[in-house]
């Protein structure tokens, strides 16, 4: 006997994808509210364009003083409030000597902020020039002397490697009770320092580390009792230095130097 299975078939399913339709009016509307917002952006800064009434300059003083920032100042802020070219007001104000950075910024309705920072000064260069403690050369015609400050100088364009060298020997100096009048470095290369004493301290231009470290370690502890009585320390040698005397060494002085100079410089 033969058993029937009926088996139906499932009915087949199609599926459609829903139109989107999309109301031109509705996108048509905003779109044309967004272009005249925009279009007005313009008239209302033209309208709301009012003078600056107020120049506000902040910052600790010494060197720059606020007559100076407001005639730097003068011609950018004959525009208005919005119109006002704050890249090249922050260019004039930065431009004056002894200002190290500048920030401009608006105060509604029409007050413009100048906060001034000036150079500190850690060096002079040559006879009229400024370092500042990044050993940057920030002013060329001091109008002061500054007597007080170390005189640096070098070949034009050695500003960097000079002042490296300084801020390098500065802290030693101070760690040894010694203070710095000069350092200069000559068109051979060759390193002299100046001691705040007067003495002179020939490094050369070879080994400066080296010999540096010789000066601190050996020279200076040595010569400690008979400095004043010094005119220059020579570190020109292999592994030792040279004393130039004043006037007659005294009788006590024993020094360990080198009868062989480098001839390296």
């Amino acid at each position: 006997m033969r058993s029937r299975v009926n088996r139906r078939k499932s009915p087949q399913r199609s599926w459609r994808v829903p139109r989107v339709r999309i109301n031109k009016a509705a996108v048509l509307v905003p779109l044309a509210v967004l272009a005249g917002a925009a279009a007005l952006i313009p008239v209302a800064r033209e309208l709301l364009d009012r003078p600056v009434g107020a120049l506000v300059v902040e910052g600790t003083f010494q060197r720059v003083t606020a007559i100076e920032v407001q005639a730097a100042a003068a011609d950018a802020l004959r525009g208005g409030f919005f119109s006002l070219d704050l890249v090249g007001l922050r260019a004039s104000i930065a431009a004056l000597d002894w200002v190290d950075s500048v920030s401009v910024t608006r105060a509604w309705p029409d007050t413009v902020r100048v906060r001034v920072t000036e150079h500190q000064a850690a060096a002079r260069w040559g006879e009229t020039g400024l370092l500042n403690v990044r050993g940057e050369l920030f002013t060329e015609n001091a109008r002061h002397a500054y007597a007080e400050l170390p005189k640096l100088s070098g070949p034009p364009g050695s500003e960097a490697e000079v002042a490296r060298l300084y801020l390098a020997v500065r802290g030693l100096l101070a760690d040894a009770h010694l203070s710095l009048a000069a350092l200069s470095i000559d068109a051979r290369g060759a390193v002299e320092i100046v001691l705040g004493t007067g003495q002179q301290i020939k490094l050369g231009k070879r080994d400066l580390d080296s010999r540096l470290k010789r000066f601190f370690t050996v020279a200076a502890p040595t010569l400690a009792s008979d400095l004043a009585h010094v005119d220059y320390i020579d570190l020109r040698y292999t592994n030792g230095f040279a004393v130039g005397w004043d006037s007659a060494p005294p009788a006590e002085a024993t020094l360990a130097r080198s009868t062989e100079i480098d001839p390296r410089g």
